[in-house]
């Protein structure tokens, strides 16, 4: 295969710089992290600027050479992250424009790409999280309608959110993964409740939220009634197959800015830090590659949609994310405990990683079982 770019791809890459280095500097400056509000309009402003360019539908519609290249510049020339919209342009987008009806892409998709609306994602529950199908949120017909209670956690940016991808199980009787429907909820709703939740790192882009008999449009169902599952599978191949694809470029940045601190420091005389750094050098190029391969392959084999080698990179990257932050604690020093840097909360952020969008486990055996064909474990 090959990865290198085409005249096309390279043609794309400049035009794209250019207009990244025009507008860039024209950007207000960034919310607080603790202002929802304002960073929910930063993003989304930012998602229109897009849009206006012609860039907005990259992460869905584009060929894979030219998704990563966006991905690549954009992180390369600090230009903002989809941050709010994160879910709906890299998890909900990308589901309902594989698994969506024509009348469903027309009325949810525009809004995502012209920067007007946000998703959340509402999957977790307080005993549902690696063992997603255990969910116990119900919904049963009601005429037109699904009548939704229940409780989710770790419901990414709910209290910014328009709408939520929410898991239900509309039959109580099912085997566990066959009961299960993939529904799109206004989060105005009555009856939906939100409650923020504070991570480690003193952020707050996750909550709680209660359902209250919420009713939910029959039409909001994406995907056939207790098929739910095969669609979070789509929703999920996009989590971990394509959405941290620019926080690899992001982790290359930050390795070259570890050496460069390491030389000023002294710190770079240390062999054994030397020899650290630059097996992380090696590990996220050969993930970058990875990346490249499985979008490739995806587009040949899949009409987009991720296989399950997304799952070996989730899993390798999660771990190099890690350790790329041990090892900037150890060029830092004691600069790599004060809470107000950072490299600080991008530390404490990096814990969470081996356990969101599905845990290493969990992706060692879809590896195990679906990759190298061995039996299922009792």
């Amino acid at each position: 295969m090959d990865l290198s770019d085409s005249p096309e791809d390279a043609e794309f890459r400049a035009r794209l710089r250019e207009w990244l280095g025009k507008v860039l500097p024209t950007l207000p400056p960034k919310p607080s992290p603790d202002d929802w509000p304002g960073r929910r309009a930063y993003d989304l402003g930012w998602q229109r600027a897009l849009h206006d360019a012609g860039y907005a539908d990259v992460h869905w519609q584009a060929p894979p050479g030219v998704r990563l290249i966006f991905l690549e510049e954009t992180e390369k020339a600090g230009a903002p992250y989809v941050g709010a919209g994160f879910v709906g342009l890299l998890h909900a987008g990308p589901t309902i424009a594989a698994e969506g009806t024509p009348e469903q892409r027309d009325r949810w998709l525009p809004p995502i790409l012209r920067g007007e609306e946000v998703w959340c994602q509402g999957f977790s529950e307080p005993d549902a999280g690696s063992d997603l199908a255990a969910l116990r949120t119900r919904a049963w017909r009601d005429g037109d309608a699904y009548v939704v209670s229940g409780s989710k956690i770790w419901t990414s940016h709910a209290e910014v959110a328009d709408w939520c991808e929410l898991l239900v199980r509309t039959d109580p009787d099912a085997p566990k993964h066959r009961g299960i429907s993939w529904l799109a909820m206004p989060m105005d709703a009555p009856g939906v409740t939100v409650r923020p939740l504070r991570t480690l790192a003193g952020s707050a882009e996750f909550a709680e939220v209660f359902l209250d008999e919420v009713r939910v449009p029959v039409g909001n169902r994406v995907g056939a009634e207790n098929d739910g599952w095969r669609v979070t599978m789509v929703t999920l191949s996009f989590e971990r197959g394509t959405a941290f694809v620019g926080e690899v470029v992001a982790c290359r940045r930050v390795l070259g800015e570890l050496a460069r601190r390491a030389r000023r420091t002294g710190r770079w005389d240390d062999p054994v830090l030397r020899r650290r750094l630059g097996s992380l050098n090696a590990e996220f190029r050969a993930l970058w590659r990875l990346t490249q391969w499985n979008v490739s392959a995806a587009e040949a084999a899949h009409g987009g949609v991720p296989g399950v080698g997304g799952s070996v990179f989730k899993l390798r990257y999660s771990q190099a994310r890690q350790e790329l932050y041990d090892a900037a604690a150890e060029v830092l020093g004691d600069a790599a405990l004060d809470a107000d840097r950072t490299w600080t909360a991008d530390r404490l952020s990096s814990l969470s990683y081996t356990i969101a969008a599905g845990t290493s486990q969990i992706q060692r055996d879809i590896v195990a079982e679906r990759i190298l064909g061995l039996p299922k474990g009792r």
